[in-house]
């Protein structure tokens, strides 16, 4: 793998998930919408090591040693990955010339990690199936991971190849 590849994978992941933040704080600021809460995702990767890959619900669980630390690295470090995702579908040269729509695919399809993955291991559910409103969370988690995409390509915009 060249290092123009992972440099701009790198960038285009980190440029995507604080795309995909402002638009939580936009979310917050304006409609008093909570973001999913990182620390959480810190304390369900915590228990991993420990063989615990589901909880009845992550906020009852024991605290982890520098959770808040974990969860947004996490964070960054998946969107980096889905980054990486977009430029072995696409390619480098997408970045010369991006278009939204590879963007937008990549971050939509995306979403199946929070539905699939992540809300069963914290309690929530297959698709937030378990929790008050799952529409309104499937709803959500659909329009983070949209902006995740939209960041995708602006940063595309932005990034010198």
């Amino acid at each position: 793998m060249e290092p123009g590849f992972i440099i701009h994978a790198v960038l285009l992941g980190i440029g995507a998930t604080l795309v995909m933040d402002l638009w939580a704080l936009f979310l917050k600021v304006c409609f008093n919408i909570p973001s999913l809460n990182y620390t959480m995702v810190g304390r369900w990767i915590g228990h991993l090591p420990k063989g615990q890959f589901t909880h009845p619900n992550i906020g009852k669980a024991a605290p982890v040693t520098g959770e808040a630390v974990i969860g947004w690295t996490a964070h960054y470090l998946i969107g980096i990955a889905f980054a990486f995702v977009l430029l072995w579908g696409w390619g480098l040269e997408w970045t010369a010339s991006p278009t939204l729509l590879p963007a937008l695919i990549v971050g939509i399809v995306t979403v199946a990690a929070p539905f699939f993955i992540l809300q069963p291991g914290m309690g929530a559910g297959v698709a937030a199936s378990k929790t008050p409103q799952p529409n309104t969370a499937r709803f959500r988690s659909l329009l983070a991971h949209t902006s995740y995409g939209v960041g995708l390509y602006l940063t595309a915009l932005v990034l010198p190849l």
